[in-house]
């Protein structure tokens, strides 16, 4: 289909079904399948049933599918107006989980709006994506390192990683500072900068371990050093997580009979450490099909980005990409113990409401940037629709 045939006059209803055609099935399979996965494990660490976690998550993934399918159709131009609204909201609900946020796990990371329990540290990934995509857009590849531009960008990230951090939430801050950082560096940040901060931040390490890491983050790294100095303490779960994937084997104790996650001794073992009951259950075998599923997942996303005319669309898929390379990377370090213990689920695998759906929405604006590619965004918003 030639890339802009589904924009024409046609009227609504075969405009919508010109989109759908268009629409990459592929990937919405791809998601679908690592999707079951985590049903089928969310089914096994509950002894063989579908409550309480299994039947809930596939609910949440019918209604993470059809806002997925709704984000895909809108118009990639309305997104670029939409992102500093969006990214304002979730602002916002970051503020208010300072006030009338819900503790859990020691943070104060849930908002209740009516019956709905949201995670606005979840939210903000997507929305400073569309953000930083929207403002990156109108800068030429040889402006991005003046020091007046880069000061807008740096600013859009360190607002709601500020925010983040103040919950404290390290690993999703740590996302944030990430994909922040990745897109400059996508969109043509210089050398000259990118080594001197990185050495600069090395360098502010004892200043961040002194005055920003709490006293129970301080542990974790403890804990990562040395996990034996508390076995049935700080390091419960490290070692507990540790002996669960090894004990898997090549191919794995077989489906529900995983002892590590069937009799307790996992932690976390439907969230934080449910690669580490594949691994148990299907050894290496099922964690490296998992893996490959994810790296299918990615590599149609960036041929999506490479595929986009517009730089706020190559940005936006770059962003999904990014987010959701780094959920995988923290969640499996951790699961094998090459980093501190961290509250970042693994995507589309672990339990979670949140999580998930902005997992979906992030999917849905790839999507919507694949459908859309022929698209050119000028540089000027006034110009727009």
């Amino acid at each position: 289909m030639p890339l802009n045939e589904h924009f024409g006059p046609t009227g609504r209803e075969l405009r919508v079904m010109g989109k759908l055609r268009a629409m990459n099935w592929f990937l919405v399979a791809l998601i679908t399948v690592t999707s079951c996965i985590g049903f089928v494990l969310l089914y096994s660490v509950a002894g063989g049933s579908f409550d309480p976690w299994a039947d809930r998550q596939i609910v949440r993934f019918g209604i993470g599918m059809l806002l997925l399918l709704a984000v895909a159709l809108i118009d990639i131009r309305i997104w670029f107006q939409l992102a500093y609204p969006i990214y304002g909201v979730s602002l916002l609900l970051l503020v208010a989980v300072e006030f009338f946020g819900r503790m859990g796990k020691g943070a104060e990371r849930w908002i209740d709006i009516g019956p709905l329990q949201l995670q606005p540290s979840e939210l903000m990934k997507i929305a400073l994506i569309l953000a930083l995509a929207r403002f990156l857009h109108g800068i030429l590849v040889e402006d991005v390192s003046r020091p007046t531009r880069l000061f807008g960008a740096l600013v859009l990230i360190a607002l709601p990683a500020a925010l983040v951090l103040m919950q404290p939430n390290l690993g999703t801050a740590t996302i944030l500072i990430a994909v922040g950082a990745g897109l400059l560096f996508v969109s043509g940040l210089s050398w000259k900068i990118i080594v001197p901060v990185v050495v600069l931040a090395v360098a502010a390490v004892p200043v961040g371990w002194e005055f920003v890491l709490k006293d129970y983050q301080k542990q974790r790294v403890y804990t990562f050093l040395d996990p034996d100095t508390d076995p049935l303490g700080s390091g419960y779960n490290t070692l507990q997580s540790k002996i669960a994937l090894g004990s898997g084997g090549v191919f794995g104790k077989g489906f529900g009979e995983g002892t590590q996650s069937r009799l307790n001794f996992l932690p976390e073992k439907q969230t934080d450490f449910i690669f580490t009951v594949l691994g148990e259950e299907f050894g290496l075998f099922g964690l490296m099909i998992l893996m490959g599923l994810y790296l299918a997942i990615l590599t149609q996303g960036v041929m999506i980005a490479l595929d986009t005319r517009s730089q706020f669309g190559r940005l936006v898929a770059m962003g999904v990409c990014l987010n959701f390379l780094l959920y995988i990377l923290i969640n499996t370090s951790m699961s094998m113990g090459l980093i501190p213990v961290v509250g970042i689920p693994l995507p589309l695998v672990s339990y979670g409401g949140t999580a998930l759906i902005t997992v979906l929405l992030g999917f849905g604006l790839l999507l919507s940037v694949q459908i859309h590619r022929g698209v050119d965004i000028p540089r000027s918003a006034s110009n727009l629709l």
